[in-house]
């Protein structure tokens, strides 16, 4: 008798595959688009849409604006953010104590040039949120119903 390698069956018959495509989904896929740095999470992000535009809300208290950089290129929308801290002790003119602190992250969402203003796009920070707004193109706006004239 020999010894095979296990290759994976069903430990858990009532849950099928959810352990494998748990491990095997975009979750553990660290080359995504949207990531965070060392220390940090990602904001929350609200996408809303209206008749007129689309408006991306970036919860993200204690920032300023100088903090973010936005980018519209090629179809995507780049939100990144990139703060730095340095605090420190001295007494007599020596170091006691140092601390680092160190936050970023970066979202990216996909947005077709054939739907938005691009030129129109505009940012603003109020009260710790990053708004974004992007004009839709008048093509792609709903257009109100036709009466026909029926003779």
């Amino acid at each position: 008798m020999a010894l095979q390698k296990y290759t994976g069956g069903d430990l858990f018959p009532s849950i099928p595959g959810f352990f494998k495509d748990f491990f095997n989904s975009d979750l553990m896929d660290w080359g995504l688009s949207n990531f965070a740095g060392t220390n940090s999470t990602l904001p929350a992000v609200n996408v809303r849409e209206t008749d007129n535009e689309f408006t991306v809300e970036v919860a993200a208290p204690g920032m300023e604006r100088k903090d973010f950089k936005v980018d519209y290129q090629n179809g995507r929308l780049t939100i990144s953010s990139e703060k730095k801290e340095e605090s420190k002790d001295e007494k007599d003119g020596k170091v006691t104590r140092r601390e680092f602190n160190y936050q970023s992250f970066q979202r990216v969402f996909n947005v077709p040039e054939d739907m938005v203003k691009v030129d129109d796009i505009s940012a603003k920070y109020t009260d710790g949120i990053l708004y974004i707004t992007l004009p839709k193109k008048d093509e792609v706006k709903p257009k109100p119903a036709k009466t026909i004239k029926i003779s």
